[in-house]
């Protein structure tokens, strides 16, 4: 029977990666520089988002080996494609909008992760405890920001970076410890063909 191919898992888990970097590197520059420009942080974020949604979605189609990165990332992708293009039709007043759409992303994704981490556990992943601490500390920063403690925009810039750090160092650990890519990997229609010889032979 013809192999599985592996491409699309190539592309979502390298794409994973580059993202996980590039939301580590924008939080970090949040941080250092708070008064940046918003329609700045409004574009960039809403282009990572739309991109992410995307790769998510192939992430979810590839099926990897494990299935665990990837098995919520349907919905989500969707979701999170939907907010980065909103994002970028409106850059009006977007930081308010950024603050809801980013913080109930980076939330919903935390939550996600934490059952990740548990069904990790069940696989044997060594590091499991890793993802399960910084999902819970994603889905917290995410809940701060939807909140939004204060109205100041520095002070808020400076959180989304923190959002930004711990949301690309989850989704990087996630990557790197949960999606297995082996070149013998059979389609999934060799369950399909059992059972439909199953019934031939009855």
């Amino acid at each position: 029977m013809k192999m599985r191919s592996t491409a699309p898992m190539w592309v979502a888990k390298t794409g994973y990666i580059a993202l996980s970097v590039f939301f580590i590197a924008a939080g970090a520059l949040f941080i250092a520089f708070p008064a940046v420009s918003s329609n700045l942080i409004g574009r960039a974020l809403g282009i990572a988002m739309t991109v992410f949604g995307v790769v998510k979605l192939i992430g979810y189609f590839s099926k990897d080996l494990f299935r665990l990165a990837f098995q919520y990332d349907l919905e989500f992708g969707v979701l999170l494609a939907a907010l980065g293009i909103i994002i970028l039709l409106k850059p009006d007043n977007v930081m308010n909008f950024l603050f809801i759409a980013l913080g109930i992303a980076i939330l919903t994704d935390g939550l996600f992760k934490i059952r990740i981490a548990a069904e990790a556990r069940v696989f044997g992943i060594g590091s499991w405890w890793l993802t399960m601490l910084l999902a819970v500390l994603t889905a917290a920063v995410g809940l701060v920001l939807i909140f939004r403690p204060t109205e100041s925009r520095e002070t808020m810039t400076v959180l989304l970076g923190l959002s930004l750090l711990a949301e690309g160092g989850l989704n990087l650990t996630v990557a790197l410890s949960t999606v297995k890519i082996v070149k013998n990997q059979y389609p999934d229609v060799i369950e399909g063909e059992y059972t439909e010889k199953g019934r031939d032979a009855r």
